[in-house]
C-alpha cells in the first residue's frame, strides 16, 4: 500500500494520446472519437467525421440514431462524453454558428418583438446601432419581407415565425449554419420559399449547411452530400454527393440524377432499418 500511495501523481504521463488527425483538404468540420452514452446505451463510440466546407450537407437516418443529437453536439448544445471537434481547425469558442431550431415557436422570445428577436446576435456581439439597423435592411431585402417586423413573435403565422428564426441565425454572418428539421411544421407553400431562400443564401455566402431532416426527398433535394447514419451504436453508413446545378427547383425533383440519389439513398436507409 505504502508504494502505492508513494506513485508520482504524473504516473501515467507518458500513457499516448491518440493523435488528433485532421480531415482532408477542404473540410470545415473535423470530429474525432466523439463518444455519447444516454442511461449506459452508447448512440456514438468513436465517431469520426469530416464535413467539408461550402457545402449543403443533409443528415438521414433510421428513427433514434441520433441525427438531432448529432448536430446538437457539434453546435454546443449537448455535451460530449468524450471526443474533439474543431471547426477549420478552431473551437467551437472561436467559430460563429447559426442555428434553426425545429420548433420555431419556443425558439423566438416572445417578450421581444420580431425584429430585435432577429437583431439579438448583433446585439449581444456589441454592434453599433448603425451596423445592426443596416445587417436587418440586408435581411429585409434578402428574404423579402413583407410582414410586420414590429410584431411580436406570436402575432406571427408559422412560417413568418420560422422566417425569422433562420433571419436571426444569419445575423451575425455564421461560418456554419445549423438546421434541425427546420420544414417539419411548415406547409407546402412555405416550405418551398424556405427552401429557395436557403439556397440563395448559400449561393450567395457559401455558408457550411448541417441539415437535419426526416423527410429523404428534402434531404437529398437541398444536399451536396448526404449523411446516411445506422442504428445505434451509430455510424456512418454512406456519404452519399449530389452534384446538380443551383438553385434547385421543382423541376429538379423529375430530373434524373436526382431520382437516382434519392433511390440510393433509399436503398442505404433500408438496409440500415433491416439490420
Amino acid at each position: 500500500m505504502n508504494a502505492v500511495l508513494a506513485a508520482p501523481i504524473d504516473a501515467y504521463a507518458d500513457v499516448p494520446v491518440p493523435e488528433f488527425k485532421p480531415g482532408p483538404a477542404g473540410t470545415h468540420i473535423t470530429i474525432r472519437g466523439l463518444t455519447k452514452y444516454f442511461a449506459g446505451w452508447p448512440l456514438y463510440e468513436n465517431f469520426d467525421l469530416d464535413i467539408p466546407k461550402h457545402k449543403i450537407v443533409s443528415v438521414f437516418g433510421p428513427n433514434g440514431c441520433g441525427k438531432s443529437t448529432l448536430i446538437n453536439m457539434i453546435a454546443g448544445l449537448v455535451p460530449l462524453d468524450s471526443g474533439e471537434i474543431l471547426f477549420d481547425g478552431k473551437s467551437l469558442r472561436d467559430t460563429k454558428i447559426g442555428y434553426v431550431f425545429q420548433n420555431y415557436r419556443e425558439a423566438l422570445f416572445p417578450w421581444m418583438r420580431t425584429i430585435d428577436n432577429i437583431a439579438y446576435p448583433l446585439k449581444l456581439e456589441g454592434r453599433s446601432k448603425a451596423e445592426v439597423d443596416r445587417r436587418m435592411q440586408e435581411l429585409v431585402a434578402s428574404f423579402d419581407v413583407k410582414f410586420d417586423l414590429r410584431r411580436y413573435p406570436y402575432e406571427l403565422s408559422g412560417g413568418q415565425q420560422q422566417t425569422a428564426s433562420i433571419m436571426r441565425a444569419l445575423a451575425n454572418h455564421p461560418e456554419v449554419l445549423f438546421l434541425d428539421e427546420p420544414f417539419s411544421a411548415l406547409d407546402f407553400e412555405m416550405t418551398l420559399f424556405i427552401r429557395e431562400k436557403l439556397q440563395q443564401v448559400f449561393l450567395e455566402t457559401g455558408t457550411t449547411m448541417l441539415l437535419v431532416s426526416h423527410d429523404l426527398e428534402e434531404a437529398v433535394y437541398l444536399a451536396d452530400q448526404v449523411l446516411l447514419l445506422t442504428k445505434r451504436p451509430t455510424k456512418v453508413a454512406e456519404i452519399l454527393p449530389y452534384g446538380d446545378a443551383r438553385p434547385r427547383t421543382v423541376e429538379t425533383l423529375s430530373e434524373a440524377s436526382f431520382i437516382r440519389a434519392k433511390k440510393r439513398s433509399l436503398e442505404i436507409f433500408q438496409r440500415e432499418v433491416r439490420r
